[in-house]
């Protein structure tokens, strides 16, 4: 239940969008500290089959719930039960690759929320408005938002493509395609994101030749955060 993960999982998007985005970035990172560390030392009392049961049904959930949300933080926040998911799968075939999924995990949420914070996007309307304050931090988020999606090069790639290695090396075949099929509709929710951040015009509220830009002030962990996200291999 702490982590989020189905069918537990129904309080963690409303308790996100009901906080602030600081508040909802610890909810997303730090909280999944210590219960992950408590499962980890637990494995070996644990059913393998029932730990991946839950990491397919988490994956699913989170992907499937996620498509019809128009709030930054539920969709992050079903992006986080999806990326958990993943991550409950990994500790049952492999738990040495629970800590770089994690970490992985951990700085693209970051990266993700501190864009959102600096330029208090809200709902997916305002994302069109993105490119009117910052067009640097557009561009940052369409890649974020596609390494979130686990597509390579990206960093968020290289996690999911170690755990479909593991689970093919296992013999679990049927799994690890319900597994990659479950990460298609968050992967659209992803794309419908960096859409409407991309390419799409935000409306001209004033009659000058040119749009306002306004500086924001990005936080100090921005820019290395950003940097990992978008690692390439």
């Amino acid at each position: 239940m702490k982590l989020g993960l189905a069918p537990t999982h129904a309080w963690y998007p409303e308790v996100v969008q009901g906080s602030t985005m600081t508040i909802a970035l610890l909810i997303s990172t730090w909280q999944k500290l210590a219960p992950l560390s408590f499962l980890y030392m637990l494995m070996n009392m644990m059913n393998p089959k029932m730990l991946l049961l839950i990491g397919l049904l988490s994956a699913l959930v989170g992907g499937w719930a996620g498509l019809n949300q128009t709030q930054t933080r539920k969709i992050l926040a079903f992006s986080s039960i999806s990326h958990m998911g993943w991550l409950i799968t990994a500790l049952s075939i492999n738990p040495s690759l629970t800590t770089i999924t994690l970490l992985i995990y951990i700085i693209m949420t970051t990266t993700v929320f501190l864009m959102l914070n600096t330029t208090t996007t809200k709902t997916l309307l305002d994302l069109s408005t993105l490119a009117t304050f910052t067009p640097t931090m557009q561009i940052m988020m369409l890649f974020t938002m596609m390494s979130l999606g686990g597509l390579p090069p990206l960093t968020g790639f290289v996690p999911k493509w170690l755990i479909m290695k593991e689970l093919i090396m296992t013999n679990t075949l049927p799994l690890s395609t319900a597994l990659l099929l479950s990460s298609l509709p968050s992967l659209f929710f992803y794309v419908r994101v960096t859409y409407l951040t991309t390419l799409t015009t935000a409306p001209t509220t004033t009659n000058t030749e040119y749009k306002w830009r306004l500086k924001m002030l990005p936080t100090t962990l921005m820019p290395m955060t950003t940097m990992l996200a978008l690692l390439s291999l």
